[in-house]
């Protein structure tokens, strides 16, 4: 009965913090920089059982930011290129379990202790706006700006160069980088998807470590025009 009473106990907890996790706001880092008037810039935020990436629109101006993905071999001047796709994680669980079929004990075990961590970063051509999978975020200029900042700053770099992990990819049309920051359980890729939208001027919740809560807290705290599928005004 004392098993059970503890097992209770533990499961009401982790129910409790989940759903403050996402019922508490956690704010943007300048909340005035997502005006309905400046919508310029819709990215992507797609989501998997377990994962959260950032798909961003291309253009001149970020495939020259980000020129040096083809360090990597990435094609980013492809003709049929519309985003890149950006997404932070563990080294160990992120480069060794591209499929559930891929997944073994030791990069788990990794995951819920401390790992390094990498950047994972896929081209993409045309997404669906209304799969399930994929959530449009409209965000003002500045806040787009803040965005492709805070993803910049998520590379690691050596000699003033980031450092891409050779050997390391699912496939031709993606690859790892050093990254900056540690992964734990507890903060963990969700985690970081969540700072970079509160850098773009978008509320989350306090903590969400799983896509869903991610999303359902996006919804909660910020007007629902953020997330329209429509065409944007300014026609981008």
């Amino acid at each position: 009965m004392k098993f059970l009473k503890y097992t209770f106990i533990v499961l009401a907890l982790a129910v409790t913090s989940i759903a403050l996790g996402v019922a508490v706001p956690r704010q943007p880092t300048l909340s005035d920089i997502s005006s309905p008037a400046d919508t310029q810039h819709r990215i992507l935020v797609l989501s998997n059982p377990i994962h959260t990436d950032i798909a961003v629109p291309v253009d001149a101006e970020l495939l020259a930011r980000f020129a040096f993905l083809r360090d990597a071999n990435l094609g980013i001047d492809h003709p049929g290129l519309r985003y890149i796709v950006f997404g932070w994680g563990g080294r160990a669980f992120y480069t060794q379990t591209p499929t559930w079929a891929d997944l073994r004990p030791m990069p788990v075990f990794k995951s819920f202790t401390i790992d390094d961590s990498v950047m994972h970063v896929a081209l993409a051509g045309e997404i669906p706006l209304f799969d399930p999978a994929v959530m449009p975020v409209d965000l003002s200029t500045q806040g787009y700006a803040r965005l492709v900042a805070f993803i910049t700053g998520s590379f690691s770099r050596s000699a003033g160069r980031e450092v891409p992990l050779i050997g390391q990819s699912y496939g031709r049309d993606d690859a790892f980088f050093e990254a900056e920051g540690s992964f734990n359980v507890l903060v963990g890729c969700n985690i970081w998807t969540a700072a970079a939208l509160r850098q773009a001027g978008l509320s989350t919740g306090w903590w969400t470590p799983l896509p869903w809560l991610l999303t359902a807290s996006l919804r909660l705290h910020n007007d629902a025009g953020v997330f329209s599928e429509t065409p944007l005004s300014s026609g981008r």
